[in-house]
């Protein structure tokens, strides 16, 4: 297994980092790797042994991905994952599994892709960013134990108090689309993770990604919604629109963001701009 580098995160992977460990030192001898404590120890780890690897193994949730992601952004190293978060939505998306023999056959076999990425004024987004509702859930549930069931009630708690958001577009040709909106989510893939499909119809390799404006839906729509999120059936109708963008600037009126699940401050305007095949993912 030479020139591939595996990067944990002790903290998204708590309950499986250390069984992931020992599995992966029986099965590659002497493998590369690091157990990372912050983001600037992984930025600064991938730097040291850049020249030397080809592929480095993102071992976390979607912020654990998206850290190891910015390093390899426009360049010809490949990034691979194994999924060890709450939600792993972009692990869902890319085809990777929590089986340590396929990720090995697939390190061998060294087959490569590229897809699109996005930015959020600036910082790197590889699934799905938001704001609004969403943005306030992200916060919240960083405070409980994570967890499906935390999430759930967290949203829900969210629901009944949470005030629309206001939008507004700084392009002519978006402007009918001003208002309020329970949430804004900007989509590279078609999930924020555990299977609730934001965007079905998203791709993250045509070079647009998928805006999607939630108005506030009575409680009576919510089941529906939820039924249809988690079948990938969700569509446009009264309550949801879809505006698939390769760049798009415009206001919102709070700077609570999710980037891939993690908790941001984010100034407006908001400046959205795809970055079309920009990282080669491992397949």
């Amino acid at each position: 297994m030479e020139k591939v580098a595996f990067i944990i995160n002790p903290f998204s992977a708590k309950k499986n980092y250390q069984p992931f460990l020992n599995e992966l030192t029986k099965k590659v001898e002497n493998p590369l790797y690091y157990i990372s404590e912050s983001i600037p120890g992984t930025d600064e780890f991938i730097q040291k042994h850049f020249s030397d690897i080809d592929i480095f193994v993102a071992i976390g949730g979607d912020g654990t991905i998206s850290t190891v992601a910015k390093n390899l952004i426009g360049t010809e190293k490949i990034l691979a994952i194994f999924p060890a978060g709450s939600g792993n939505g972009f692990s869902n998306e890319t085809q990777f599994s929590k089986n340590l023999d396929e990720l090995i056959e697939k390190l061998n076999h060294r087959k490569s892709r590229k897809i699109d990425t996005f930015t959020v004024n600036g910082r790197l987004s590889i699934n799905v960013s938001g704001t609004g509702f969403d943005g306030k859930v992200v916060k919240e549930f960083e405070k409980t134990d994570r967890g499906f069931k935390n999430y759930i009630k967290v949203s829900l708690k969210t629901f009944f108090n949470y005030k629309p958001i206001k939008l507004k577009f700084l392009d002519g040709k978006y402007q009918q689309h001003n208002g309020k909106y329970l949430m804004v989510n900007i989509a590279n893939t078609r999930q924020f993770g555990n299977n609730a499909y934001i965007a079905p119809m998203a791709s993250k390799s045509d070079g647009l990604v998928d805006m999607v404006l939630v108005k506030k839906f009575p409680l009576t729509y919510s089941p529906l919604f939820a039924f249809r999120m988690f079948t990938k059936k969700l569509k446009e109708d009264d309550y949801i629109t879809y505006l698939p963008v390769s760049e798009v600037e415009f206001k919102v009126n709070t700077k609570n963001w999710h980037l891939d699940g993690e908790f941001n401050k984010i100034k407006s305007p908001i400046h959205i701009k795809v970055q079309p095949a920009s990282l080669k993912i491992l397949i």
